[in-house]
């Protein structure tokens, strides 16, 4: 059963991890991805380590498997011919430039839509391509800093800190590709492409969910809370007698089963915990109460007791948790590459395919001569473009 999108292909002109993030998720979907990067460095991505293996950043690594590498020099007149080219028979072209950069190689949206009408076209960038920070450079801690999200993440008393992932990356990559997918949906019906304006910023701040109906709801911003939650008790981190337990109580009838666990039924009559709310307001005492509780055993009893008694809750795994986790390896989120190493595979499962490997991220331009044959040049007009001799 061929994955949903063979068949099409995509121009990558992306670099860093938002873009790069976007193409991986519809080449994980089956589409071809012709990355096009700088001779002689590549995408920034390569030389963000140690550790290389193989030659190959593990940040490269992490966002590239299953692409097509090509290297051009978009600043010539020869390297943007064969985007156009390349263009007349692609469905998507997603790129990370500096807003109004490309319109300066004859690259732009209203240039190429000259060429394929049904191109989806896609500019990721850090404030978008509009506005007053427009010609702002942007990466992930930035607009992360600037969403209001930082300002709620750490303790109480401490600085603000940024989450280990790019989470401003990560929101732009997944809104562009689903906007890509709504695009190509339509193009069923009208046969004409699209333009999709991404920000990491615009990405981020939509993130702020419920943190934003709060501030409008109540006029205060919210507190920093480490792994606490605002609007429900308990719902954090609590320290076992070995280690950290997350424990997820979401209503009153998780409450009063978990008072029951840890044999406290008495905290779930009393009117000061009784309802959610309440447990709000006394939020402090009921959580010195459970944490005096919880140190006393380890965290596998509670979390095998509490799950058998239907109460959320989970061990703060560490990496190498997760890859041994039974769960995991039934998913088979992971799975060895040729490089000899564990890599992640995608998410999405489909009922009558096995998510099987993709073909590893490329080496910078490894498929340059092959993709100009495939345009029909000749050995001496590839030597003409690239400046490398086609065996």
């Amino acid at each position: 059963m061929a994955l949903p999108l063979r068949g099409l292909r995509v121009i990558d002109l992306t670099q860093d991890f938002a873009g790069p993030f976007c193409t991986m998720i519809l080449s994980d979907l089956g589409a071809e991805v012709i990355k096009v990067e700088r001779p002689g460095s590549g995408d920034e991505t390569r030389a963000w380590g140690p550790p290389f293996v193989k030659g190959l950043s593990y940040y490269f690594r992490s966002l590239n498997r299953g692409k097509r590498s090509i290297t051009l020099d978009l600043k010539t007149s020869a390297a943007q011919k064969v985007i156009r080219q390349l263009v007349q028979d692609s469905d998507i072209l997603v790129e990370s430039f500096r807003p109004g950069t490309l319109s300066r190689y004859n690259l732009d949206y209203p240039k190429l839509r000259r060429v394929n009408k049904a191109l989806v076209y896609c500019s990721i960038s850090g404030f978008g391509q509009t506005g007053p920070y427009r010609d702002r450079p942007g990466y992930d801690i930035v607009a992360f800093a600037m969403s209001g999200i930082m300002s709620t993440t750490g303790e109480e008393g401490r600085p603000s800190i940024r989450v280990s992932i790019p989470a401003a990356d990560i929101a732009a990559g997944h809104y562009a590709s689903t906007a890509i997918l709504a695009c190509l949906s339509r193009r069923l019906v009208t046969g004409r492409g699209d333009y999709i304006d991404i920000s990491l910023y615009d990405s981020i701040v939509s993130w702020l969910s419920y943190l934003a109906t709060y501030y409008f709801a109540t006029g205060k911003e919210p507190k920093r809370m480490g792994s606490a939650h605002p609007s429900i008790v308990p719902y954090q981190v609590f320290n076992c007698k070995d280690r950290e337990l997350i424990i997820a109580v979401g209503n009153d009838q998780q409450f009063q089963r978990l008072c029951r666990s840890l044999e406290l039924e008495r905290l779930s009559q009393e009117r000061r915990f009784s309802t959610n709310p309440e447990r709000v307001q006394n939020r402090e005492q009921l959580v010195s109460i459970l944490s005096r509780r919880l140190k006393g055993q380890n965290a596998a009893h509670w979390n095998r007791l509490l799950n058998r008694n239907g109460v959320p809750s989970a061990p703060v795994y560490k990496i190498a948790d997760v890859i041994k986790d039974p769960q995991v390896k039934h998913r088979r989120l992971f799975k060895k590459a040729r490089s000899g190493i564990l890599e992640m595979t995608s998410p999405i499962k489909f009922l009558k395919r096995e998510n099987s490997f993709s073909s590893p991220p490329p080496t910078l331009g490894q498929d340059t001569i092959q993709v100009l044959r495939e345009l029909g040049y000749s050995k001496r007009a590839i030597h003409r473009v690239t400046g490398r001799r086609a065996s």
